[in-house]
C-alpha cells in the first residue's frame, strides 16, 4: 500500500481561506484521523487528496508519485483513491453485490471478489442480493467501504462515515470498518469531529483548527500532551487554572502540584495548568481542597461531577465511576493525582478566561 504526503497545501474559496499551509504525512498501512470542528477544512482536505478539487498551492504525493504540484494535477480516476462519503451514497436501484462490484471488471465480479469483500467488512454474502433500503445504516456503511476497497485503492478516504448512525450502531460499525482496513492492509484517512472516534481508532491523530494542522501525534500523545489548551479542550474535557511554577511544582487553587512542561519545553513563572477530570479524586473527608458538588451528569459507566471550590468559588470538573458519584449539594475533598501540564500564560488561546475555566469539546 501507499503513503500519503501533503506539503504546504493551501485552498481558498473566494475570500474564505479554508486551508493554510497544511503539512501531513500518513504512513502506509496506517489509519490517520483528521479531527476538528465543522468548517476547519477537514472535508476540503479529503477532496484535494481525491482530486475532486485542486489546491491553490502545495504538493500532494501518493507513494513516490506526485499527483499535485508537479505540472498538471493527476485526474481523480487515475489516483486509485477509494472514497467513502458521509451517507455512503449507495446506488438505490442496485443490489449490494452490484454496488460493491460497480468499479470492478466483469471477470473480477465473477471470480468471487464481491463475496470476499462482504466477508472482509463483516457482512454475510447472503446479503448480496438485497438492496440498500433493506439494510441497516451500519450495514450500508460497510457496503460503502467494501465498494471503496474493491479496486484495491492506494488509499481510502472516509468522510465522517459514522455520524448519521445511532449510538448503538456507531461503535460496532466503526470497529468493523477499522478491522476491515487492517485486514486489507489499507492506508486510510478518516475525517471526524468525534474525539472518542479519533482516539479509539487511529494510529495517529491530526488536529485541525482554522485551516491549520495544530498537532499530529499518536492518540495518547494528543490526549496526554496537547499542543495547546484549544487542542486539550477539543480532544476531551479539561480544567485550566492559573498557577505559579517553581522547581517543578505549580502552586494553584488545588494546592501544590507536580508539573510538566508542554511539548515546546519546560516552563516556569506564571502559567496556566491543565488537568484532565479523571485526575481529580473525590473523598468524603481527609486531605485535599474542600468543594461543593454543583451537579452530576451520570453516564452509567462513569459520571462527570461539576464542583465549586469553597475557597474562591472556582468551578472544576471531575470524572468518577458511575457507582461512586456524589450527591449534588454535598461537600467533598479534592486531591489531584499525576502531573499537571503547564502552558506559558501568553500561549493560552484568546477567548479563554484567566481565572479558571472548564474546557469541553463544545467550547473550544
Amino acid at each position: 500500500m501507499t503513503a500519503l504526503t501533503l506539503s504546504g497545501v493551501t485552498k481558498a474559496f473566494g475570500s474564505a481561506q479554508v486551508l493554510r499551509g497544511v503539512d501531513l504525512h500518513v504512513p502506509a498501512r496506517s489509519l490517520t484521523a483528521v479531527l476538528g470542528p465543522s468548517g476547519c477544512g477537514k472535508t476540503t482536505l479529503l477532496r484535494l487528496v481525491a482530486g475532486f478539487d485542486d489546491p491553490d498551492a502545495g504538493m500532494i504525493a501518493l507513494g513516490g508519485e506526485t499527483v499535485v504540484g508537479a505540472g498538471r494535477p493527476r485526474p481523480p480516476q487515475h489516483r486509485r483513491v477509494g472514497y467513502v462519503p458521509q451517507e455512503g451514497a449507495l446506488f438505490p436501484h442496485l443490489s449490494v453485490a452490484a454496488n460493491v462490484g460497480f468499479g470492478l471488471a466483469r471477470r473480477q465480479r465473477s471470480a468471487g471478489r464481491v463475496g470476499e469483500l462482504l466477508e472482509l467488512v463483516g457482512l454475510s454474502p447472503a446479503l448480496a442480493s438485497r438492496h440498500p433500503h433493506e439494510l441497516s445504516g451500519g450495514q450500508q456503511q460497510r457496503v460503502a467501504l467494501a465498494r471503496a476497497l474493491a479496486p484495491r485503492p492506494s488509499i481510502v478516504l472516509l468522510d465522517e462515515p459514522f455520524s448519521s448512525l445511532d449510538a448503538g450502531l456507531r461503535e460496532s460499525t466503526r470497529r468493523a470498518v477499522a478491522d476491515a482496513l487492517v485486514a486489507a492492509e489499507a492506508t486510510a484517512v478518516l475525517v471526524t469531529h468525534d474525539q472518542a472516534e479519533a482516539l479509539s481508532l487511529a494510529d495517529q491523530v491530526a488536529v485541525m483548527r482554522n485551516g491549520r494542522l495544530v498537532q499530529l501525534a499518536a492518540p495518547e500523545i494528543v490526549y496526554q500532551s496537547p499542543s495547546d489548551a484549544g487542542v486539550a479542550g477539543f480532544v476531551g474535557e479539561a480544567v485550566l487554572l492559573p498557577a505559579s511554577v517553581s522547581n517543578g511544582y505549580a502552586t494553584c487553587e488545588l494546592g501544590s502540584l507536580a508539573v510538566r512542561g508542554t511539548v515546546s519545553g519546560p516552563v516556569s513563572g506564571q502559567v496556566r495548568i491543565l488537568l484532565r477530570p479523571e485526575q481529580l479524586l473525590l473523598s468524603d473527608s481527609g486531605a485535599g481542597v474542600e468543594a461543593r458538588v454543583r451537579d452530576v451528569s451520570y453516564f452509567g459507566h462513569d459520571a462527570s461531577v461539576r464542583l465549586e471550590l469553597v475557597a474562591g468559588g472556582t468551578e472544576v470538573l471531575a470524572r468518577v465511576a458511575g457507582h461512586e458519584r456524589p450527591r449534588p449539594g454535598s461537600l467533598v475533598r479534592l486531591t489531584v493525582t499525576g502531573e499537571a501540564l503547564a502552558y506559558p500564560a501568553g500561549t493560552v488561546p484568546a477567548g479563554t478566561v484567566p481565572t479558571g475555566v472548564i474546557l469541553t469539546p463544545s467550547s473550544s
